[in-house]
């Protein structure tokens, strides 16, 4: 094995935090290279030039021209913005333009993200060719469907077995699905549209060519990694996923654990034990119009699909405030969802506000008791791992990173000395949800050790250095790298 101290990688990701973001991707995407700079990894980022991302470049400079970048002209900058070294695809027939970055005002997807999203990618696999004159990648790490297809322009172009490729599953529910007459146009060649290429039931699946011509796969967590063989989770690619089972792993995601901090986090009263709290939770009442009660103050913070099990949680409620707990809601998605939400706030300890509020989630965080994740499936999570550090107890389902990332109160974790960290319910229906939550209220009245519960939460690592050592080791290993 060879022997040196860096590690050159491209991350091929449609969004980024703190640039752009619409879920936990661009938090991982965000937070991965800082975390593993000291680990011997250097890190660049390739970005869609979305105006956001435009808006915030410093010291860009143009290291690629690119005439014709599907369907028009594009340029490679180079630049670095909010501590990133960013790769940024400025294409506007491409990315400038208003609304979402996946979703157009009307709510529906942009009618050529099939070929905004492979641009992103080809251009990629063209950078692991050596189209930059000063730096080239060993290994592409794309993320999700919108990087899916680099892989396979790796695989089949003039950085084939130069460049190593691995591609990380967020969430295999967005697969890249684009109809078979548009294979020219993603320069895609027909001769791989089969089910062992990627072809899915008579349509091109960027995912799938990324799952089958990548030489590794991740996903962001262990159990996720393993539920994704099943055909309950993994979304009709767990025979995908069955034949190279051997090439995945999951690795638990992380958090910024500077921005999430209850010591330190600038949009709360700032605190670090689990009395501090309390200060936060009379502001968060006010707030929210809630009066003094004497069960738990629960928050949820989600985007409101089926997939996070609100719909059960509106029907398991009465187990909460039945005990005198209440419920406070900050999330958007499903508009019926939403409105039954809005219906049921007219119980007097039940508040919701429609959107997404950045600075109010931090407060819900601090000032909750517990954090409640129903999820139906679950890749990691992130919410839990924010209510583990603000020792806001998660009440999750029993799957994906949710699993992982929480310790069950039990007998045997409430034993003489107790290491529980938060609740889990199976299955994921209303009733045994209500069960839980009833649980929750049972716990919540022992104040002893619910403290200790929520010091046990605090303590919990919930940062990005284990989990970055791990990304490490697999670059590394690809590679045939020892330090």
């Amino acid at each position: 094995m060879e022997s040196r101290t860096v590690t050159r990688v491209l991350s091929v990701a449609s969004e980024c935090a703190p640039l752009v973001k619409t879920g936990g991707l661009a938090d991982v995407a965000g937070a991965l290279p800082g975390a593993l700079a000291g680990a011997g990894v250097e890190m660049r980022t390739l970005l869609p030039g979305y105006p956001a991302v435009m808006a915030t470049l410093e010291g860009a400079e143009i290291c690629a021209r690119l005439p014709d970048c599907f369907g028009g002209a594009a340029r490679v900058i180079a630049a670095t913005a909010s501590g990133l070294d960013l790769l940024v695809l400025d294409a506007p027939h491409l990315y400038d333009r208003g609304a979402g970055i996946y979703l157009s005002d009307t709510g529906r997807d942009w009618p050529d993200n099939p070929e905004r999203f492979a641009a992103l990618s080809w251009v990629g696999a063209e950078i692991a060719a050596g189209l930059l004159p000063d730096w080239r990648p060993e290994i592409l790490h794309a993320h999700d469907w919108q990087g899916g297809l680099a892989p396979y322009y790796i695989a089949r172009g003039p950085a084939a077995g130069q460049v190593r490729s691995i591609v990380t599953i967020h969430n295999i529910a967005f697969q890249g699905l684009a109809p078979a007459s548009r294979l020219s146009a993603l320069k895609l060649d027909s001769a791989d549209f089969t089910p062992e290429g990627f072809e899915y039931w008579g349509q091109i699946s960027a995912l799938k060519a990324g799952l089958i011509f990548a030489d590794r796969i991740t996903t962001v967590s262990p159990t996720y990694a393993e539920e994704l063989l099943t055909p309950e989770f993994g979304m009709g690619l767990q025979g995908v996923l069955m034949v190279r089972q051997d090439v995945l792993s999951g690795i638990l995601n992380g958090i910024d654990t500077s921005v999430w901090s209850p010591e330190l986090d600038p949009l709360i009263t700032p605190y670090d034990t689990p009395a501090g709290k309390a200060a936060n939770k009379s502001a968060l009442r006010a707030e929210f119009g809630l009066p003094e009660a004497e069960g738990p103050l629960c928050v949820v913070i989600s985007r409101m699909t089926e997939q996070k099990g609100l719909d059960l949680l509106l029907q398991a409620l009465p187990a909460l405030t039945d005990r005198g707990g209440q419920l406070a809601v900050l999330g958007s998605g499903d508009p019926a969802m939403q409105a039954a939400f809005e219906r049921a706030a007219r119980h007097p300890n039940v508040a919701v506000r429609i959107g997404y509020d950045e600075a109010l989630s931090h407060r819900m965080m601090a000032g909750g008791d517990a954090i409640l994740v129903p999820s139906r499936f679950e890749p990691c999570g992130l919410t839990q791992l924010y209510g583990l550090r603000y020792g806001t107890l998660p009440l999750v389902a029993l799957t994906g990173g949710l699993a992982d990332t929480v310790i069950p109160a039990t007998p045997a974790t409430l034993a003489a000395k107790p290491v529980a960290t938060g609740i889990q319910f199976a299955p994921v229906t209303a009733q045994a949800l209500a069960s839980a939550l009833a649980r929750l209220c049972g716990l919540y009245a022992q104040p002893k050790l619910w403290r200790q519960m929520q010091r046990n939460a605090m303590a919990q690592p919930v940062g990005w250095d284990h989990s970055a050592a791990a990304y490490a080791a697999l670059y590394k290993g690809l590679l045939g790298i020892t330090t």
